[in-house]
């Protein structure tokens, strides 16, 4: 008589199935983070994606083996959830309440253009709901950390994910070239330039780039800013999951769309959102020293870092191919939108120069 395999024994044979694939995206992580240092604007997180499409192409046969399927879902899920998690080791309502009445504006303001144009233009363009939701959400909070954050969620096909990050890595930059002159023709203050930066500008690398750059100080309230925006994750993660489960429900039983029973409130938040408010709590009340805050932040980078190496050895190119310029059309658009937007309120509030 056979016996079922103990728990023990499941949990080890899930790990084992898991360990290939987690090895072969942490050495990609690995090489990635160390040309993000070499090259900050383009950050580990782009190059994590361009190597492991890079040897998914060069290399398919380890890219696609049997053996290294279940890490790779392991890393694109998982550990990113995770990684938003450490996330909110970064935050606090404290950082919000530094930035003052005058920033909140701007920042939601931007925030809001961002989504609606996404939403409107992208019909417009006939960009795929999924990709323009991740150009709308990368350009209107923080880059890769929030295409990071939502994917769990929305659950886009790789290529999708590989596109959104691609098409924000090129504004980012365009924004880092183009701002700080921008910013001394315009005679910004070094606290207006701050709010455009940490608006328009999406990896904290490239914010404190910008920043820098144009100088006087400006840095502080760009970081800041930045930071702040990164706590609009919170409620766009919460309706886009919600979204996603009415969508899942109505896909289950087209014909009654209605009679459905619709989940509790508390099936809707994913469980990953609720860490990262509680350890963004936990860093308010005092309780994470700011010295473990970098190894944090670090960690939390390299998972994102690994995840999207995952998603980068399935990407599939013809596909990418296939979708066109019009979705990096579209995070031109947006990328316009959100600049213009910030630079509008800060004139009609006084804080520009």
């Amino acid at each position: 008589m056979l016996r079922s395999p103990t728990p023990t024994a499941q949990t080890v044979r899930w790990h084992r199935s898991r360990l290939p694939g987690l090895l072969l995206v942490a050495l990609i992580a690995t090489v990635a983070t160390a040309l993000g240092h070499v090259l900050p604007l383009i950050g580990g997180p782009v190059f994590a994606v361009l190597v492991g499409a890079l040897v998914g192409v060069c290399a398919p046969k380890v890219a696609h083996h049997p053996a290294i399927g279940p890490g790779l879902a392991t890393a694109s899920r998982l550990l990113l959830q995770c990684a938003v998690v450490l996330l909110g080791a970064q935050l606090s309502i404290r950082q919000v309440l530094e930035v003052g009445a005058s920033g909140l504006p701007v920042m939601i303001g931007t925030l809001v253009a961002a989504l609606a144009g996404a939403a409107l233009l992208g019909r417009a363009l006939r960009v795929d709901s999924d990709l323009r939701t991740l150009i709308g959400v990368g350009t209107a909070i923080c880059g890769a950390s929030a295409i990071a954050a939502v994917t769990p969620v929305l659950r886009p096909a790789g290529t999708k994910v590989t596109y959104a990050l691609s098409t924000v890595f090129v504004f980012n930059i365009a924004a880092v070239l183009a701002l700080p002159p921008l910013g001394h023709l315009l005679g910004m203050s070094p606290e207006g330039f701050g709010l455009l930066a940490g608006t328009a500008v999406n990896d904290m690398s490239s914010v404190v780039a910008a920043a820098t750059s144009f100088g006087d100080g400006a840095a502080d309230t760009a970081v800041v800013v930045k930071l702040t925006r990164t706590l609009a994750i919170i409620p766009i993660v919460a309706v886009l999951a919600a979204l996603v489960s009415r969508r899942d429900r109505l896909a289950a039983d087209p014909a009654e769309p209605g009679g459905a029973t619709s989940p509790r409130l508390w099936r809707l938040v994913p469980w990953f959102l609720v860490g990262f408010l509680a350890v963004a709590a936990v860093n308010g009340l005092g309780l994470i020293p700011a010295a473990a805050q970098p190894p944090i932040a670090s960690v939390a980078a390299f998972l994102i870092t690994m995840a999207l190496a995952a998603i980068g050895l399935g990407t599939d190119l013809p596909a990418l191919r296939r979708a066109g310029a019009t979705p990096l059309l579209l995070g031109g658009l947006l990328w316009l939108i959100v600049m213009g937007t910030s630079l509008g309120l800060q004139g009609l509030l006084g804080t520009l120069t």
